[in-house]
């Protein structure tokens, strides 16, 4: 099949399976420029492994440090007539990366909030690892199923004080464009800090801990974002954010209970970057954009992978657990070059001018859509998009 980009609201309905390769080689081969990763881990859950920071950060770990790594997500494959999802060709390709340097690779696949899931990853690691020495929390999912009450949330994005107005851009129509959101409802703020706040985290490393599986020392880091100013309505200081503070929250009290292993919980605070997740939040591609032009004249631009090997080199790992650097929240910020007050300072200053007529000048439209269209394998220059390709791709070490 000769595969193209289908483009549909916020999403890519198609993935190219060489193209997707490509791309987690292009992070294979950022780590692998790197250098090893002092003191890093060698046995890692990713849970959240198929794309984002989650993906990163399973590559990082098994090409950084040598680590065998056990990945949970929720992909297709797929079905003969259409293609798998981004996440699974990701997937595919990474285990066959890892296994042709002779490291230990497996998956699940299935629902990680359930408890059947949770059951499965005990079992392999205690068949195939004995313990984890890392546990990375990186789920992005719009609704969960509570195990125990069976209740089903669903996330919403909204402000939770007023309605809030403010400029957008419409990738579809190529224009800039003004955007309302109506005050949440208190049920809508209990529904997203239950879909994306820490508490299923937290079932994660108690059923862990239970079971004996974190190792002595073991490290578990969930992913935030912070912001700039102009999206602090409808981001920290909307239900997302409840959400994210949930989060952040949950991590001091695991870390509590780490410390009885000499381990440690945080949330690293990132970027905001092009990804499937960040593309279908108003107001947030625009601020994208124009922050992507901005770090990219002054060389201080990161995708995932930079970002997560920046976090392993130089924050996490290499020194002892109680000096890993921390902002008074006990977080750790890596995006501290996004918030430069000169960055900040210019992409406020374009966000007041920019408007449909100097969008693609002023800003980095062009950058954001060859970002976008990567996280499903097209736009890569080594990637033939015009042969047929195999859209049936297996992974061998899934559950």
């Amino acid at each position: 099949m000769v595969v193209q980009p289908r483009i549909r609201g916020f999403i890519c309905t198609t993935a190219h399976p060489v193209g997707c390769a490509q791309h987690v080689q292009q992070q294979i081969d950022c780590v692998l420029q790197k250098g090893p990763v002092k003191g890093g881990p060698g046995k890692v859950l990713v849970i959240g492994a198929s794309t984002g920071y989650g993906l990163s950060s399973r590559i990082t770990a098994a090409f950084g440090s040598g680590a065998a790594t056990l990945g949970v997500f929720f992909e297709k494959s797929s079905d003969g007539k259409r293609t798998a999802t981004a996440g699974w060709y990701n997937s595919a390709a990474f285990e066959t990366a890892a296994r042709a340097r002779g490291l230990y690779a497996r998956s699940v696949n299935g629902d990680a909030f359930s408890d059947d899931i949770k059951r499965q990853v005990v079992d392999i690691i205690k068949k195939d690892l004995g313990q984890v020495d890392m546990v990375v929390y990186s789920l992005a999912s719009p609704r969960r199923v509570h195990p125990v009450t069976g209740e089903t949330f669903r996330s919403t994005l909204k402000p939770i004080e007023g309605r809030y107005t403010n400029k957008s851009f419409d990738f579809e129509k190529n224009e800039v464009t003004e955007v309302s959101l109506e005050q949440s409802s208190e049920d809508e703020v209990r529904q997203t800090v239950a879909v994306m706040g820490g508490e299923d985290w937290g079932m994660w490393i108690d059923l862990l801990s239970a079971e004996g599986l974190l190792a002595p020392g073991c490290l578990t880091v969930a992913y935030s974002y912070i912001g700039p100013r102009v999206t602090q309505p409808i981001y920290r200081q909307g239900t997302i954010g409840a959400a994210k503070d949930h989060l952040e929250a949950t991590a001091c009290q695991l870390d509590k209970k780490m410390s009885a292993i000499g381990g440690r919980a945080f949330v690293s605070v990132n970027k905001a970057l092009v990804t499937q997740a960040s593309s279908a939040i108003p107001f947030i591609s625009l601020y994208i954009v124009l922050l992507m032009k901005v770090m990219k004249e002054k060389q201080l631009h990161e995708g995932c992978i930079e970002q997560v090997v920046r976090l392993f080199h130089e924050r996490l790992y290499g020194r002892k657990r109680d000096e890993i650097p921390v902002d008074e929240q006990g977080r750790v910020r890596v995006d501290d070059w996004e918030l430069r007050e000169d960055v900040q300072k210019e992409v406020e200053a374009m966000w007041n001018a920019v408007t449909t007529l100097n969008a693609n000048q002023f800003g980095g439209v062009d950058s954001y859509n060859r970002e976008f269209l990567k996280l499903f394998g097209f736009g890569l220059s080594a990637v033939d998009y015009n042969a047929d390709v195999n859209i049936e791709v297996g992974i061998e070490g899934v559950a």
